[in-house]
């Protein structure tokens, strides 16, 4: 069953999480891979080389370090290790506002239902249902809140969108 959410659809995750990779040889070959950023940072020239590879991000990490490498990038997994760690929503804001990465931003780790509409609106655009946790159940967390209140990346703030609509009447 799929576990990845993508641009609001299951979908099937085509990339390998290789989270403890310390070297190249640590890497599986001939598939789509997903490494940490130290390893991405010391082995950047054969990652680029190779294509198809993403890097994650763990909370301490800093989404400046990737500025240069980001048109390379295809995927950006960003982890929450434990549920009461938000830098993770800052880096997708900053990746998605500052830096203009268009990849996909994904995040992994331990998310809940609940965060699902928050993370989007920081520009998440997929999600890997952690293990034990369903994802079809997962996808009508999108439809519970009808609108927000706060400007996020996919909208501008709800006072700015009445105040314009006031303007064209």
């Amino acid at each position: 069953m799929p576990r990845l959410i993508r641009n609001r659809a299951l979908a099937r995750d085509d990339y390998a999480l290789v989270r403890d990779a310390t070297s190249l040889a640590d890497v599986p070959d001939a598939v789509a891979v997903i490494v940490p950023l130290p390893l991405w940072l010391e082995r950047r020239g054969a990652f680029v080389a190779r294509g198809e590879t993403g890097v994650w991000l763990a909370p301490a990490d800093d989404p400046a370090t990737l500025v240069r490498d980001l048109v390379h990038l295809p995927v950006i997994a960003i982890d929450f290790p434990q549920f009461t760690d938000g830098r993770g929503y800052s880096h997708a804001r900053l990746l998605r506002q500052r830096y203009h990465y268009q990849g996909e931003v994904r995040s992994i780790g331990d998310v809940g239902r609940d965060q699902l509409h928050y993370l989007a609106q920081c520009g998440f655009d997929a999600f890997l249902i952690p293990d034990g946790r369903n994802a079809e159940d997962a996808l009508a967390a999108f439809d519970e809140l009808s609108d927000g209140y706060q400007a996020s990346v996919l909208r501008a703030p709800w006072f700015r969108r009445r105040q314009a609509i006031r303007v064209t009447q």
